[in-house]
């Protein structure tokens, strides 16, 4: 069976090291930029293994990025913890019932280019509305548990490729009256429980169903370190931007690349 090569993998760490946190969407750049990079005859070998684990390795950013937060949830801020939780049950009840009822084909789905391609400017627009929005003075610590849910819905609404999680779940904690850094914050920590759900549940998948590897175990290691480092700078990188109020120049690049995405699908 084919596999992904080791320029591969390294190429799809950097998007997903990148993209998982900058509000651009990782699974829309992944669904874009993945069938460029196996111009084989052959089928492309199912990436459900490299998913999970370029997804880790941008997990172990957050851990690592805000460990000093992640160490307050289970000690100070245990409360918030439980509101972290309260903001996984939109996206747990959204997604576990669609991979169940469609399998394969909500797979399929979610690397629709045509979708990604309309939904890139739906990001972009979030991210445009959060340069007239100063965000307000309220800390995460201060969220109800309305809040909460209004925020874990953003956060499920980005299983749409092309939606941003990061984008959508930052603009809306600025739209609850979040300061910017509270706002990008909780985003991040509420990805922690989504990550290392979806990651266990598709391990799971793979580990009933039974599945080859995509690629080379070795260039699967190689993959999770180069995410991991990536996901590091991207995260600092756009904590400096979101406390800057610059996010709409990546609303400018969803919105440009979503029209040229839609314009090059029709053209075909």
């Amino acid at each position: 069976m084919q596999q992904f090569s080791l320029w591969q993998v390294l190429v799809l760490a950097v998007v997903q090291g990148v993209t998982e946190f900058l509000p651009v969407s990782s699974d829309g750049h992944l669904a874009l930029i993945e069938p460029l990079l196996w111009n084989s005859t052959q089928p492309r070998p199912e990436s459900l293994d490299l998913t999970i684990v370029l997804h880790m390795g941008t997990l172990g950013s957050i851990l690592v990025f805000y460990r000093r937060q992640v160490v307050e949830l289970l000690t100070d801020n245990r409360r918030v913890l439980w509101l972290i939780v309260l903001g996984t049950l939109p996206l747990i009840f959204l997604v576990l019932p669609l991979k169940l009822l469609l399998g394969d084909s909500f797979d399929a789905y979610l690397k629709n280019v045509r979708l990604t391609g309309f939904m890139l400017p739906v990001t972009g627009i979030a991210l445009l509305w959060t340069a007239y929005s100063g965000g307000g003075n309220r800390d995460y610590t201060q969220l109800t548990w309305r809040n909460s849910l209004v925020i874990g819905v953003a956060q499920a609404a980005a299983i749409l490729p092309g939606l941003s999680r990061s984008g959508s779940t930052i603009s809306a904690g600025l739209a609850l009256g979040m300061t910017r850094r509270a706002a990008a914050t909780y985003s991040f920590l509420l990805a922690i429980p989504a990550l290392a759900g979806a990651g266990g549940y598709e391990a799971l998948s793979i580990l009933r169903h039974g599945a080859n590897f995509s690629a080379a175990p070795g260039n699967l290691a190689i993959g999770a370190g180069v995410s991991f480092l990536v996901g590091l700078g991207a995260l600092s990188a756009l904590s400096r931007v979101v406390e800057r109020g610059r996010l709409q120049y990546f609303g400018w690049y969803c919105i440009g690349l979503g029209l040229v995405v839609l314009a090059l699908n029709w053209a075909r």
